[in-house]
């Protein structure tokens, strides 16, 4: 016998094995992965109206304009780049591999091929090659 979660909330008694909880992987989503998923959300509100400009998010974020537009620059990066930052692997230890500060020199080019050579050092750099 065990207990679930219903409708409103209520709680189920269900008769039978108890499914398995999904495994939760160790580590936590690297800080430039979150902050690249932050500004395609943040492309999103503002394309769809629900916010009416960068100024807005930085008021409703109770941050400054300038800490918006370094977030917003992640949407400048090639495609491809901006979906492997979204899909990094957890980190275990304390540090992230790649850092905001370092990812901004990549951002800087605005030639796609020169961010992915940029990119490309940078992930050498962060795995000690």
């Amino acid at each position: 016998m065990h207990f679930t979660r219903g409708a409103a909330g209520r709680k189920e008694v269900n008769v039978g094995v108890e499914p398995a909880a999904p495994a939760v992987e160790a580590g936590h989503v690297p800080r430039i992965a979150r902050l690249m998923a932050l500004a395609i959300r943040f492309e999103e509100l503002v394309r769809m109206g629900e916010v009416e400009s960068h100024a807005d998010l930085a008021r409703l974020g109770q941050v400054t304009r300038a800490r918006i537009s370094q977030i917003m620059d992640l949407l400048c990066l090639a495609p491809d780049i901006q979906e492997e930052l979204l899909f990094l692997p957890r980190v275990e230890r304390e540090r992230d591999a790649v850092s905001e500060h370092e990812l901004r020199k990549v951002c800087a080019a605005s030639d796609w091929r020169e961010q992915r050579r940029r990119w490309r050092g940078l992930v050498l750099m962060a795995n000690g090659r």
